[in-house]
């Protein structure tokens, strides 16, 4: 399962013209690198739950979806929240054990086979997926003890005795068991309130898997800013090589890979672009001077970057249209 029913407040305005799976990094949806992911790792059936302009994701995996694979939707006519999405979608996660529900907003690179493995091989209720990485003063952490058990949530809920401690990579491998605490309401969240009240009532089949740094790729796309660095400083995937990242039509030019134009975008004369994003079928009006943002729906917005303009026309843009 894909979650992917989100509002996308972090990412307003852009959040607000498409969901947030839905927007494309480097032409390609990113619900569409995370279908990739699965697939490589013999998945070939994804629930998604929908609620917030439904209809771009629908678009998204359609046009991007490998064709051996099977997609059911789960609309949501409030938003149910990670845990709420997970319960409504029981019927559908139920038939497998274990079952891999991941977050919509994120290019992921990992072993998810080797994962689903350990996952069997302890016999767990819930793997969470954390990694060691830099980046958990920003995002927080989940504690494990010596044996991985999960001790401690982020500064919400915490049991102590924790000896180790990673970011949330936003990776749950659940088995049948987990489900059985559920909580008995609708809308709620998956680690708040439901892994932490079944941890405080002594369940310890609730695991976190830590990763070394070298062992996952992980770039979130929750802000603006996260948003333009996926696409100007994307990862390198083991499952998409770098031409088949760009999808068909996308264009990318200067020596830094500073501006991606999506499939029938149009620069008119005398346009300045420097690290910006156009999304496809756009037209940048002549003369229009911007940096560090993305131009979609008719409008520049900018992404919290401060860089020099450059001068970008098309006539001047690196022509490398990807076919797939």
């Amino acid at each position: 399962m894909i979650l992917a029913a989100g509002l996308g407040a972090r990412l307003q305005p852009l959040s607000l013209l498409r969901a947030k799976p839905a927007m494309p990094v480097l032409g390609r949806p990113v619900i569409a690198y995370l279908l990739e992911l699965l697939h490589r790792h013999g998945v070939r059936e994804v629930m998604i739950n929908l609620h917030h302009l439904p209809d771009s994701l629908r678009v998204a995996v359609s046009s991007f979806c490998p064709p051996d694979m099977r997609v059911e939707y789960s609309p949501e006519r409030v938003p149910l929240g990670t845990g709420g999405g997970i319960r409504n979608a029981l019927g559908f996660l139920s038939q497998s054990d274990p079952a891999l529900v991941l977050a919509g907003d994120m290019l992921l690179d990992v072993d998810l086979t080797s994962l689903a493995a350990r996952h069997r091989e302890l016999a767990s209720d819930c793997t969470l997926l954390l990694g060691r990485d830099r980046r958990q003063r920003d995002f927080g952490t989940i504690g494990i003890d010596e044996r991985g058990c999960v001790r401690r949530i982020a500064d919400r809920f915490n049991l102590g005795d924790e000896t180790e401690a990673g970011l949330f990579l936003g990776v749950r491998v659940l088995s049948p068991a987990a489900y059985d605490y559920l909580p008995e309401r609708d809308v709620f969240e998956d680690l708040s309130d439901w892994l932490a009240p079944a941890l405080a009532s002594g369940q310890r089949g609730i695991r976190g898997e830590l990763l070394d740094a070298e062992e996952f790729i992980w770039q979130p796309v929750g802000s603006p800013a996260e948003y333009l660095r996926a696409n100007l400083d994307p990862p390198s995937l083991s499952f998409l090589s770098r031409d088949q990242m760009i999808a068909p039509g996308t264009k990318i030019s200067g020596s830094g890979a500073d501006v991606v134009m999506g499939a029938q975008a149009r620069l008119e004369r005398g346009v300045e672009l420097a690290r910006t994003v156009v999304w496809e079928a756009e037209t940048v009006p002549a003369g229009f001077r911007g940096a560090g943002g993305v131009f979609a729906g008719g409008t520049f917005y900018p992404c919290g970057e401060d860089v020099p303009l450059r001068r970008s026309c098309g006539s001047t843009l690196d022509r490398e249209q990807r076919d797939e």
